[in-house]
């Protein structure tokens, strides 16, 4: 049997450490996984740090972004490569929206919905979730977001609080402001 191309959508997501390194590592493993190909990656954005008592300043800030992919593996399986690369990148469960090292999300998976105990597909917040139609637009200004509608109107009708992350900058900044450091980018 042929197994079916799907194309999916994953969104990154990291406040703590070298941010950005870890989502450029993250993004090679996935397309170094078998059954995943010609995955494409978004620039990165930067924003505030969303708890689940809302936008906080003074935590460290979080570098999001997203990519696009071609896979032949289920939902599940995809999982179970997103969390075992959080998990080889330090990321920990302790509390839920909390800070992190990695975060990584599937946002779409083709045309399917999924919902059990462990993934809803398409994710249940990306249409709340600036930091993943911001760069989802950057990546693909023709994006449609299932259910929802046309992303740049999504993002439109949200508001968009994220900046351009510049690759240029160094990142030592997130652990000092962890610490409870002044610095912020």
């Amino acid at each position: 049997m042929i197994a079916q191309v799907v194309p999916v959508l994953f969104a990154f997501g990291a406040n703590l450490g070298d941010r950005g390194e870890t989502i450029l590592a993250a993004q090679a493993e996935l397309a170094a996984t078998p059954g995943i190909s010609d995955l494409r990656a978004s620039p990165m954005r930067e924003t505030v740090a969303l708890t689940l008592e809302g936008p906080d300043p003074d935590a460290p800030r979080y570098l999001n972004a997203v990519a696009a992919a071609e896979t032949v593996l289920s939902p599940h399986e995809l999982l179970d490569v997103m969390q075992g690369i959080e998990q080889r990148h330090g990321r920990t469960r302790d509390l839920r929206w909390g800070d992190r090292t990695l975060d990584i999300d599937l946002i779409l998976y083709g045309g399917r919905v999924v919902q059990d105990d462990r993934l809803t597909v398409p994710h249940p917040r990306a249409h709340e979730r600036d930091f993943v139609l911001a760069p989802w637009l950057d990546l693909d200004p023709d994006a449609v977001l299932m259910g929802h509608g046309r992303v740049d109107r999504l993002l439109a009708a949200l508001g968009d609080t994220t900046s351009p992350f510049d690759p240029g900058v160094s990142d030592a900044g997130a652990d000092r402001c962890a610490d409870g450091g002044a610095a912020r980018a």
